[in-house]
């Protein structure tokens, strides 16, 4: 099986979740815990992937060990995916659109993540995934599709609207795409914002989400999240 990267649809849940305080649905922090994971031709393992994961982040205190393991394992892609199984889209086509990461991961990919949070109710979540170079392109080269730009969603008896802002193709690692989705459910106004990038045989994402979460802090993470991943992944 292989799993959507937070596909359009899971990224606009996960902000409206965040945004009508259904905090039982939302990913959970990472866990800790998954072993030395590798698989055939991919170079890295997850244990090698976690020690490449930032450790602090300014302003932020972290949520918990990193959790590593196989892609499709990881708590918070577990509880994504259950989380998206609740989603109603208006726009059904729209559903398997990139949001921010596009393209499919194997779910026995190596991977680790990290979560940290801000006492204002923001979060910034890493992520780093043992891939090939032409795969991890293929990533950072996924586009949101037409007509995906604006759609609404529902979660049981919320209700919210979604605008996607797509940036041209930036120079993070080896190369960088960042996606925003704003959300508003009822009164609450929500950001979020992905920014992928690949480096040497991996590829890595980070994700900002708060009602001041802004493109600039999103990229300044993912600029640093590279710099510390080099370090550790020669």
């Amino acid at each position: 099986m292989a799993h959507r990267l937070l596909p359009l649809v899971l990224a606009a849940a996960l902000t409206a979740a965040a945004a009508s305080a259904c905090g039982g649905d939302e990913p959970a922090p990472a866990s800790g815990g998954g072993g030395n994971v590798a698989v055939a031709g991919v170079g890295y393992t997850s244990d090698q992937l976690a020690q490449a994961l930032l450790t602090e982040l300014p302003g932020y205190q972290r949520s918990g060990d990193p959790d590593l393991g196989e892609y499709g394992t990881l708590r918070a892609i577990r509880n994504a995916a259950h989380l998206r199984e609740s989603v109603v889209l208006d726009k059904p086509r729209c559903a398997n659109g990139a949001g921010g990461p596009g393209g499919n991961i194997p779910a026995k990919v190596p991977a680790a993540l990290v979560s940290f949070a801000k006492g204002n109710g923001q979060t910034a979540t890493q992520t780093l995934m043992a891939m090939t170079a032409d795969e991890a392109e293929e990533q950072v080269n996924a586009r949101v599709p037409s007509g995906c730009l604006e759609f609404n969603t529902k979660i049981g008896d919320k209700a919210a609207q979604h605008r996607v802002t797509e940036a041209p193709r930036g120079g993070i690692g080896q190369g960088s795409r960042t996606v925003g989705v704003t959300t508003i459910a009822g009164t609450a106004h929500t950001k979020a914002w992905y920014v992928v990038f690949r480096g040497r045989d991996y590829l890595a994402t980070v994700s900002v989400v708060g009602p001041n979460a802004t493109r600039d802090e999103a990229e300044r993470i993912a600029g640093e999240a590279h710099r510390n991943a080099d370090r550790f992944l020669p």
